[in-house]
């Protein structure tokens, strides 16, 4: 995952939507002790800082320097750049120690993840009992059905520059995400949790939103625009009205939550 996000981190600052506030409320409310939380790939700090509101202290990491440098600023988040050269050691002692987080929140990034290797940090680090650990993403969104079949046919462009394992994941909604740990009632392995956010966009919005996925970098890269002027013409027309007008906008995402099994 290491600098997939870095050539993007100011797109992907303004692109991004702002995860429901009682999101946090609703974790916040499966753990008895509210000191400790780490954020995992923070990116721009957005979970970080609606975790913050119900923790005294919020350790947000991330892989790209060019992320955090860009992360939302909050008095009780702490912003740590940790490169894959990081043991695991080194990691936990970082973090807290063990047995230390009572939450640990993964907000649209578990997929890139080494799984095992952070599953064995998750168990380590999460108190135990009453620490829960979160991860949640989206992918599809609903506009209208002109626009959704061409987005869909954008989607489909990305897949040769999406890696494998990761885009199934997200495209199967988390259902084939290996996720090890005792359900609370929100999601469990191969059955995610499905949850909206509401949002309005303008078209330059969403255009936002698009230019900064990663298989679109990497298109670039290579030399290939998924994203061509006739691409953007006919979604820019389906979208209907100037590229400044605003819609209403679905965003299906989904969660699994679960604590270290005894």
């Amino acid at each position: 995952m290491a600098g997939l996000y870095d050539n993007q981190a100011d797109m992907y600052v303004e692109a991004r939507p702002t995860y429901p506030i009682e999101w946090y409320s609703k974790l916040a409310a499966l753990t008895p002790h509210h000191n400790l939380a780490w954020d995992v790939g923070t990116g721009n700090g957005q979970a970080a800082t609606g975790v913050a509101e119900h923790y005294k202290q919020v350790i947000a990491t991330d892989v790209s320097m060019a992320q955090i440098e860009r992360a939302i600023p909050h008095p009780r988040v702490r912003y740590l750049h940790t490169p894959l050269t990081i043991n695991d050691n080194e990691l936990v002692s970082l973090i807290g120690g063990e047995n230390s987080v009572d939450l640990i929140t993964v907000a649209t990034a578990v997929h890139w993840f080494d799984l095992s290797r952070f599953y064995s940090l998750v168990s380590r680090v999460l108190r135990k009992p009453g620490g829960v650990i979160a991860v949640w993403c989206y992918f599809n969104m609903v506009v209208s059905p002109e626009f959704d079949s061409l987005m869909k046919n954008f989607y489909d462009s990305m897949l040769p520059f999406w890696d494998k394992e990761v885009r199934s994941y997200v495209i199967e909604d988390y259902k084939t995400l290996p996720f090890p740990f005792e359900s609370v009632g929100l999601g469990s392995e191969g059955n995610p949790h499905r949850l909206d956010i509401q949002k309005e966009l303008s078209f330059n919005g969403i255009l936002k939103l698009f230019r900064s996925f990663s298989p679109v970098d990497l298109a670039k890269s290579q030399g290939v625009d998924l994203l061509p002027p006739e691409v953007i013409k006919g979604l820019e027309n389906a979208w209907g009205g100037p590229s400044t007008s605003i819609r209403a906008v679905t965003y299906k995402a989904f969660m699994l939550v679960g604590k270290v099994r005894p």
